[in-house]
Parts: C-alpha cells; sequence; structure tokens
C-alpha cells in the first residue's frame, strides 16, 4: 500500500473509532438513548409548581394559591366498552356534551392518544369529593390537581393582572417549559414577573406497561426532579393607599399615581375604572374576561390602566417643566417679566390668564397661561428662522426628565405619551403650506399655525402618562434626578436585583433652577390656587392643572410634593372631565399625602368628598353626542314604545292563533261526533 492511500485508510478509521467512542459513550453511560428507546414504556410527569405569593410592601398577602381541579383524558386508555352513561351521569353533563368535548380535544394542534388532554377545568372540591372514589372505573380520565390564584384584595385588578392557559403564540415563545394546559402571566405584575412566580416544574418518569398502566419510577426516581416553587415577590405598592386611591376613583376615569422620590418605589398606581381580581379565578372567569374587554358603554375600559397606558395633556402642570427647560435654555431667568396685563396675545391669538407683569414665582402661583406661553415662544425663538433647533433642544430636555419616552420599567404595559420634535411640525407646516398652495419652506414653521405655541402651557402637542407626571415631578422634588419607577421592591425577601432601579438619572436641567420652582410650588399652596388644600399637619409643594379636551368638561390635574423640606412622596391625580385641578384632583392627592405621612386620615371631608362623586353623567352625555354623531345613537324612551308595540303585535297574533285553534278543535269535535249516514 503506497504512502498516499495508507494515509487516506488511516483517517476513516479515526473517524470510524471517534463515531464507535461516541455511540459506546451514549449508550452506555448516559440515559438519552435509553429514554428513547424506552419512550413507549416510561412518561414524564410534570408537578406543577405553586406559584409565588405577591405581598404588598407592608407585608400584605395580595395574591395566594388554592387549589384548582380538572378531568383530563388520554385517548390510549379509553376501553372498547366504555360506560359512556356512566360517566356523564356522575361528571353530571350530557351526553351530546361528551360527545363534542372529545371531538373538540381531538381537533387540538397538540393533542396526541398518548399524553393526558384536559377534558373539564375549574371543578369545586365538592365535585371532586363525588367522583374520586368512583372515576377509577374510567381509567381514561384521571382527577388532576392545579394551583389556581386565590385573590386576598378585591381592587387593583390591573396592576395584579391574572393568569390564564397557554396559547399557541406563547407556548412557541418559550416551548421548553410550556405545555399545552400549562397557565402563564397574562398582564399585570403577573406577566412582568412570569419567571420568577413561576417556579420550576417537577419531572417523575413513570415506567408504564403496555397498556399505559403505571409499573413504578424508573431506575428508583434518580432522574426525577424535583419541582421549585415560585419565587414570593414583595411590591413596592403600599396597599392601604392603594385602595383609598381606587375608592376615590370609583365612578370616575383617571388614575392616581404616588411615587418616593428617593428611592422610585411606587406607592399607588391606581386606575379608574378598577377591576376586582376575583373575576380572574372561579369557573366564569373566561365570561368575566369578555365582558370586561367589551366594557365600552360610556368609554370605561377597565382593563385599560389609565395609570400607565393613557396619555393625557399635561394642563398647567406641565408648566413647571416649561419654565426649567427656559431657564436651561438662557431664553429667561427668574426675574424675567413679559407683558401679561389681561392675558397672551400673539399675532391676533388671545389667551385668558391669571397673573399680570410677574416673575416667574408668582407666575406659577396663580398659573399665569400669559407667562409660559410667552416663555415657550421664547424658546422656540432662541434660534432665529430656526424653531426646530429649538423644539428639538427642549424636547431634549423634556426626554432627560422621562417625557415622551418609555420609561423602561417593571410594568407589564405603559405608553410613550408624545413631545413634539421639530421634525414633526415641519411635516404639519408642510401640510397646511400645500392645503393653501403656499411654496414657502415648511422649516421656518409658523409656532401659531402649527398650534406649537399652546405646548408652553401643557396643551398642544404635549401628551403624558400619570406614571410620567408622577416621575418628572419625582424629578423636580430631587432637583434633577430621579430613579426609575418600579413596582417589585424585592425578590423572596432580597432586594430586586436589576440593576436599572439603582441608577440615577440626572435631568438636562442645572440644580440651581429648581429653586425657584420649588419656591412658586410652594406659593400654590400657601397663597395661590391650591390654598384651599393646604394642611396643618404636613407641608406641600404642588402644581395644579386644568387641562382643556376636545370631547366635554376638562380634565382635573394636580401634583404635589410632600413634605417640602424632605420630600417622601409625590402624588400625580387626574380626573378626566371632572373640572378645576384644586376642585377633584387636588383632594384625591392630599390625601393620600396625608395618609402616607401621618398614618392617619385627618381630614376625611376630602376622602367623603371624593368617594361620593361621581362623573358618569358627564360621561354618558359625551358618549351619547359621539354616537349621534356616528349615526348610531338609538333613544332608549323610543326604543321602549318601539318594544311595546312589538310586544303587543306578538300577543295578538298569540291570542288570534289559540282562537283559530279552539275553532278548530271544536270544528273537529262535532265531525266525530256527527251521527252516520244510513
Amino acid at each position: 500500500m503506497n504512502t498516499r492511500y495508507f494515509k487516506i485508510f488511516s483517517v476513516l478509521v479515526t473517524i470510524a473509532l471517534i463515531f464507535v467512542a461516541r455511540l459506546a459513550y451514549l449508550q452506555l453511560f448516559t440515559d438519552r438513548y435509553a429514554l428513547n428507546a424506552a419512550n413507549t414504556s416510561i412518561k414524564i410527569e410534570y408537578v406543577i409548581p405553586q406559584r409565588g405569593v405577591i405581598f404588598d410592601r407592608n407585608g400584605k398577602i395580595m395574591v395566594g394559591n388554592q387549589p384548582a381541579y380538572e378531568i383530563s383524558f388520554t385517548q390510549a386508555l379509553m376501553k372498547p366498552d366504555f360506560d359512556t352513561i356512566g360517566f356523564c351521569n356522575l361528571m353530571k353533563i350530557p351526553k351530546t356534551d361528551f360527545i363534542n368535548k372529545i371531538k373538540t380535544i381531538k381537533k387540538e394542534k397538540y393533542y396526541s392518544k398518548l399524553n393526558p388532554m384536559t377534558f373539564m377545568k375549574d371543578l369545586s372540591r365538592e365535585d371532586i369529593a363525588r367522583v374520586q372514589e368512583i372515576i377509577f372505573k374510567y381509567p381514561a380520565f384521571s382527577i388532576v390537581q392545579r394551583p389556581q390564584r386565590q385573590y386576598e384584595v378585591s381592587t387593583s385588578g390591573n396592576l395584579l393582572g391574572y393568569t390564564s392557559e397557554v396559547n399557541e403564540r406563547e407556548i412557541k415563545k418559550d416551548s421548553i417549559y410550556y405545555l399545552p394546559g400549562d397557565f402563564i402571566g397574562k398582564s399585570g405584575v403577573e406577566k412582568s414577573y412570569e419567571k420568577e412566580l413561576r417556579g420550576v416544574k417537577g419531572m417523575k418518569y413513570i415506567q408504564k406497561d403496555i397498556k399505559l398502566r403505571n409499573i413504578g419510577s424508573y431506575k428508583n426516581g434518580t432522574l426525577d426532579k424535583d419541582v421549585i416553587t415560585g419565587k414570593d415577590i414583595t411590591l413596592t405598592i403600599d396597599y392601604d393607599l392603594q385602595r383609598m386611591a381606587e375608592e376615590m376613583l370609583v365612578n370616575k376615569h383617571g388614575a392616581i399615581v404616588a411615587i418616593d422620590p428617593n428611592n422610585g418605589e411606587v406607592l399607588v398606581a391606581a386606575t379608574g375604572p378598577d377591576i376586582d381580581p376575583n373575576l380572574f379565578t372561579g369557573p366564569n372567569k373566561s365570561k368575566n374576561l369578555y365582558a370586561l374587554s367589551k366594557d365600552t358603554i360610556y368609554e370605561n375600559k377597565p382593563t385599560f390602566d389609565r395609570s400607565l397606558q393613557a396619555a393625557y395633556p399635561p394642563g398647567s402642570t406641565f408648566k413647571l417643566l416649561t419654565a426649567l427647560s427656559a431657564l436651561q435654555m438662557g431664553v429667561m431667568d427668574e426675574k424675567t417679566i413679559f407683558p401679561c396685563g389681561g392675558g397672551f396675545y400673539y399675532r391676533g391669538l388671545r389667551i385668558k390668564g391669571h397673573g399680570g407683569a410677574d416673575p416667574l414665582i408668582p407666575a406659577i402661583q396663580v398659573s399665569s397661561n400669559c407667562y409660559f406661553s410667552y416663555a415657550y415662544l421664547a424658546i422656540l425663538n432662541k434660534y432665529p428662522g430656526n424653531p426646530s433647533k429649538g423644539v428639538d433642544e427642549w424636547k431634549k430636555i423634556m426626554s432627560s426628565f422621562g417625557v415622551g419616552e418609555f420609561l423602561n420599567n417593571d410594568f407589564a404595559v405603559g405608553a410613550k405619551g408624545r413631545i413634539p420634535s421639530g421634525e414633526f411640525y415641519e411635516k404639519r407646516m408642510a401640510t397646511i403650506l400645500k392645503a393653501s398652495g403656499s411654496t414657502k419652506d415648511p422649516k421656518n414653521w409658523d409656532p401659531l399655525a402649527t398650534g406649537a405655541v399652546f405646548n408652553g402651557m401643557g396643551q398642544g402637542d404635549v401628551l403624558v402618562t400619570p406614571l410620567q407626571l408622577a416621575n418628572y415631578v419625582a424629578a423636580i422634588a430631587n432637583k434633577g434626578w430621579y430613579y426609575t419607577p418600579h413596582i417589585v421592591k424585592s425578590i423572596d425577601g432580597k432586594p430586586n436585583p436589576d440593576p436599572k432601579f439603582k441608577k440615577k438619572h440626572q435631568t438636562l436641567v442645572d440644580k440651581k433652577h429648581f429653586e425657584p420652582v420649588l419656591k412658586g410650588m410652594e406659593a400654590v399652596v400657601l397663597r395661590g390656587t391650591a390654598h384651599g388644600l393646604k394642611s396643618n399637619d404636613f407641608t406641600q409643594l404642588a402644581k395644579t392643572g386644568t387641562a382643556q379636551v376636545p370631547q366635554g368638561k376638562d380634565n382635573s390635574i394636580f401634583v404635589l410634593i410632600a413634605p417640602a423640606d424632605k420630600p417622601k412622596i409625590v402624588v400625580a391625580a387626574v380626573m378626566e372631565h371632572a373640572g378645576f385641578g384644586a376642585t377633584w384632583a387636588g383632594p384625591a392627592a392630599t390625601v393620600i399625602a396625608e395618609k402616607y405621612i401621618t398614618g392617619d386620615l385627618k381630614r376625611e371631608n376630602l376622602y367623603k368628598k371624593m368617594t361620593s362623586a361621581s362623573f358618569m353623567p358627564e360621561y354618558k352625555r359625551q358618549w351619547v353626542v359621539d354616537l349621534k354623531r356616528k349615526g348610531l345613537y338609538k333613544d332608549p324612551a323610543l326604543d321602549s314604545v318601539k318594544q311595546k308595540k312589538i310586544q303587543d303585535s306578538l300577543n295578538f297574533i298569540k291570542e288570534q292563533k289559540v282562537k283559530l285553534q279552539k275553532q278548530i278543535d271544536l270544528e273537529t269535535k262535532n265531525k266525530n261526533t256527527k251521527p252516520a249516514k244510513p
């Protein structure tokens, strides 16, 4: 054999030896192929772990667990002489339901004759007690126990979320863990902390005979894996505050958010209307979820978390940021006075406002529309002939406060809000010029024609979520920095390990500029628009907001910082279509701050005012107007008259049928009794 062929032969022999050695290792020293070879006689039984318990910051259990029972079906264990009637009597279901359910199971994508499939869900303990001694007669069916969520509170359904059976998309996303029939967090904390809460399934390798009957553990259980219970989670939420906020939002659309500015912990994230999380459990769960998703009358939308997802014009509360950005951009200082006698006048536009020719602090105190419109106009005109440059510089400052940006927190949902850019207004101006046939350059856009001039007082094109609103006020309380707001304080007793919640975010505004703004907020409480909400027990810094909206009555908005010297809490409240900020959102915010700081509710009159108020008539009015505009409105009074006419007609027809039937019966009787002809 020449050298060349010898080398080729040697390489082939070496490769063959490697394959043989690898095959011997897999067969003799691992169970991989042993399990595959025995796949028809060795099955894996999964042990579903208990989900972690959810606590509030004070140790109150908000979500726990309770046993839930199902009946599973395995086609391979179905006997030819299966007693269908007997089983249906046992389960108290009609035979038709049984047949239809089996057909449905066999059509499921992940159906297998060998694997148990869910036949019935949400059986009570009484049902299980009744069937467990008899179900052995039907080996194709067995009792399966799964942990089910048990809610210890009756509010905060949006915040906590719910669990439900995995769908096909969720299985594909994590097919290593999830199997058909498993449950997964669908919303709220249950969704955002699913991996921590779900735990780790246990695995038992069971030997089965040819009829799939258990004959013992495989290899004495050496391959089994213990189940690991889900991790307990402690929220940053103070449930006493959360419950009070939810109660004040009954019969209202809006939100209340409270943050500890020292660490970014969210103390309250309440939305109105709220959901009782107990609707997420039990046999009527699916019906309840469907009903909640379809509840749009008066724009209720209970599954829409307004504290996180609703983007509102912030109204006069935004004047705080207008002042800070104008100070930082150098277009004004705290002593700057604008010509505000009688209001804001600009090229034929007149905006009424409080105050006269005052500097910054009195302008905040009285919430001068004029002052902050001029301040924003100064921002736009910082670079003559190039308003986009001024707007983009302002937008960067806004972004540093987390406004117009996703806050990258640990909530399951959220909205970005809107802070418009120079490009935004260039496009709008181009559309305006095109419609008018003008050939002007849209880059030198008009603040009045584009509506940008209204941004300074929190109207125009600015939109913020209640969480963003509370967060930027927290940054003001800290004189220029904030922590990312978050909802989970600890996991299994250890501080939340996510490093993004430990990082200080610095705004682009110098610390010195916050002093006059904070003094202005102090003046709002001492002698300004929130004077009526001043407390004798703790100090507050605040700003009222009354945001105009096209649908109807103004939105009521309020933000506060308390105590003034060493802030412990920041509260933002939004009440849709309620009116003045100090009248409705203000009492809700100050009640939350009072309870948190003093530990007691001292001004119960404010709390009762909020819990007894209802804005539903205004929502109904707007809803009716919108339906009429769309041509969909039906007058209930006219509709009831129409229904009565229809019912009267049906009753008349019924009476005529009865009379006709009596006549037929009488004629038939006479015919039968008539003597026969001779």
